[in-house]
């Protein structure tokens, strides 16, 4: 099978057979691609546990290492409790697991479940689980409580609770609780469903043995019933990436895609975070702290497929982060590396990954494996990526050849995504070994990275100089301005505007990092912040949202003019800070008229929107203004797009605000 050019297969997606015919686009336009807004996750800031996983117990499967334990015995988020002057003790074991796996679990030794006298408050010896900062529960909803345990002897009564905590040596004030009997002595599933009768945002779990003896436990869940699409995801945090019109997700990294917390020998492997979730391998990563695992590759998967994205999953190449401990000393700048006779390990990783996600699996034992999971059909995996921000050492070449050449060999419909190296932007020698490793071998896409000020977003249009005639296309997969502010978000809009521009060239965009948890953050500044209760969107968010909405496959340079400059000209030029596009969606039959103004004096612009024929008489407006230092944080939200519907016309003159992004949407 011949492999189609990156440009062709976004057409074709876009422009295929629709439920409404695609109209025809005027002339003037030029192809680009409309997959240009995606969404980069990485486990990164507790986005997975404690974030976009909705599960409410922290440390559910005992897992963390000793470093990350709190003291209490039993790992962090968990403390021994005994009410009533109950008394008992806990063991740490790892002999006989429910799986290899998953090979720690607790032993609970009740000696005695209430004293002497008749105690008239609770009772009982157990552990009690203190969520993420709290669990937050509301009155009436679902949450269903699973637990592995495994008796000794005979046969004992646990008592699950969710409670409002009362302060020291007090019972919690009962929200819901429920009675498991439990006489199996081998590891069994149990499983309940608790209702709160009253909201409570710092909830605590108990699990209370009301008997004497020994009972094991492990694999600790309480997941509400409500999640995203019914799939185990946290709902208003998906729901707020849903909103961004996300055409593709790159995951699950960023730095941890090939380096654990312990560095690249204990890096991620997506084959141990799929099937039964008792029998996943947890990880500490290269942000310091534990990765359940339970948003799993098969998650990720499900999750693009719920929102209609693109899953771009990125694997290892066989060669560590400079970044990652004991992966790269500063002296020497040496890199943790397979040696070439393993390689082939890593090679089948890659393609045992296509084949899970493709494959047939009446013949695949990796697609039988996705199809036991709940999926029988397959998830048409398009892109696969390779390597992470690598320095573009020759080790890395040669590893990075070794696998690209064995992969698309065996799979040559799947679209390779490479990488540039750290920080590339124009002048870094990374950048440009990257790009002479892309066009030996023919990359088809490679993944540029780079943080920066605002400045360097407001006063840079390098892909302008991008020759056109590169086999390979770049995918922005990691940027932003270093902080959160107005000003800030409306530099990236104008980058952005320069990148649609220049949409043959680059066909992939991610803003990163994505998600960053309340009290818990590893990097500033992030797209979404969020606690237990709700997201809090960033002016960077909307701009990303606009661009999102107004995807398409046409981009028109000449219909926009600003008072002062030569007529139908594009704003390519450096250290302008005022911007325009326009962009036709055929799909949908939509045009959309973007405006971006960074400076501090308002901007007239002028449309001419005459060669579109057949527009509706009403358009949408949508404004995102403020001033230029504004931000939004925990405390306040001030910055937020107004949207208004105006009369169309298809000549129009428009003042644009300072420090204000404008987009118009049309119908033809």
């Amino acid at each position: 099978m011949k492999r189609m050019t990156i440009l062709a297969a976004f057409a074709t997606a876009a422009l295929g057979l629709q439920a409404q015919k695609p109209m025809a686009a005027p002339t003037g336009g030029k192809a680009i691609s409309d997959e240009l807004i995606g969404i980069f996750f990485e486990d990164i800031s507790s986005s997975a546990d404690g974030g976009l996983y909705a599960e409410l117990v922290q440390n559910g499967s005992f897992e963390y290492n000793p470093s990350e334990r709190d003291g209490w015995g039993a790992g962090t988020a968990w403390k021994t409790i005994r009410p009533g002057h109950s008394l008992g003790q806990v063991e740490v074991r790892m002999d006989t697991p429910i799986h290899p796996n998953n090979p720690t679990y607790m032993r609970l030794n009740t000696e005695r479940v209430k004293e002497y006298y008749d105690y008239a408050g609770w009772k009982g010896f157990g552990l009690q689980n203190d969520g993420f900062d709290g669990i937050n529960v509301k009155a009436g909803e679902k949450y269903d409580f699973s637990v592995f345990l495994r008796n000794q002897g005979d046969a004992k009564q646990v008592r699950v609770v969710l409670g409002i905590p009362q302060g020291w040596g007090k019972d919690p004030k009962l929200l819901a609780e429920a009675t498991l009997n439990v006489s199996d002595t081998s590891w069994k599933k149990y499983e309940t469903t608790l209702t709160p009768t009253e909201d409570c945002k710092n909830a605590v779990l108990q699990i209370l043995v009301l008997s004497q003896g020994v009972l094991d436990i492990d694999m600790v869940s309480l997941m509400p019933e409500d999640t995203y699409k019914g799939h185990g995801l946290r709902k208003d945090l998906a729901e707020a990436l849903e909103a961004l019109h996300p055409k593709f997700m790159r995951f699950p990294g960023g730095c941890v895609v090939h380096g654990g917390g312990d560095g690249f020998w204990d890096t991620y492997r997506w084959k141990t975070t799929i099937g039964p979730k008792e029998q996943r391998k947890g990880l500490k990563n290269t942000w310091g702290y534990h990765q359940s695992m339970g948003l799993g590759y098969f998650e990720y998967f499900q999750f693009c497929e719920d929102m209609g994205m693109q899953p771009l999953p990125i694997l290892p190449c066989g060669v560590s982060c400079q970044g990652t401990n004991g992966g790269w000393s500063m002296k020497t700048q040496a890199q943790d590396v397979v040696p070439m006779s393993e390689m082939d390990e890593w090679v089948s990783e890659a393609i045992d990954l296509i084949e899970w996600a493709n494959g047939d699996p009446t013949t695949n034992k990796w697609a039988k494996m996705r199809a036991d999971a709940g999926h029988p059909a397959p998830f048409n995996l398009k892109y696969l990526g390779l390597g992470n921000e690598e320095k573009i050492t020759p080790e890395f070449a040669e590893r990075f050849k070794y696998i690209y050449e064995r992969v698309t060999k065996a799979h040559p419909e799947i679209v390779i995504v490479g990488t540039a190296g750290p920080g590339s932007h124009p002048g870094n020698p990374d950048l440009e070994n990257g790009w002479k490793l892309a066009e030996e071998i023919g990359m088809p896409i490679i993944d540029e990275h780079y943080y920066e000020p605002n400045t360097y977003f407001l006063n840079n249009r390098q892909y302008d100089s991008y020759p056109r005639d590169r086999k390979t296309k770049v995918y922005l997969g990691e940027y932003a301005a270093k902080d959160k502010k107005l000003i800030d978000a409306l530099a990236e809009g104008l980058y952005l505007l320069h990148v649609e521009r220049n949409g043959d060239v680059v066909v992939m965009t991610s803003y990163a990092p994505l998600f960053a948890r309340k009290n818990a953050t590893n990097w500033n500044p992030n797209l979404i912040y969020f606690d237990n209760e709700r997201p809090f969107l960033t002016c960077s968010y909307y701009i990303q949202q606009l661009f999102g909405q107004s995807s398409g496959q046409f981009y028109y340079g000449d219909c926009v003019t600003f008072e002062g400059d030569e007529p139908n000209i594009e704003q390519p030029i450096a250290n302008c800070h005022y911007g325009q596009s326009v962009i036709l969606n055929a799909k949908n039959r939509r045009l959309y008229v973007k405006l971006c103004n960074a400076g501090a004096e308002a901007k007239t612009a002028k449309l001419d929107l005459s060669r579109f024929r057949s527009m509706k008489k009403t358009a949408t407006k949508t404004v995102l203004a403020g001033q230029p230092e504004d931000e939004n944080n925990y405390e306040q939200q001030p910055i937020a797009p107004q949207t208004e519907t105006i009369k169309a016309a298809k000549k129009m003159t428009m003042e644009v605000a300072p420090y204000s992004f404008v987009m118009l949407e049309f119908t033809l």
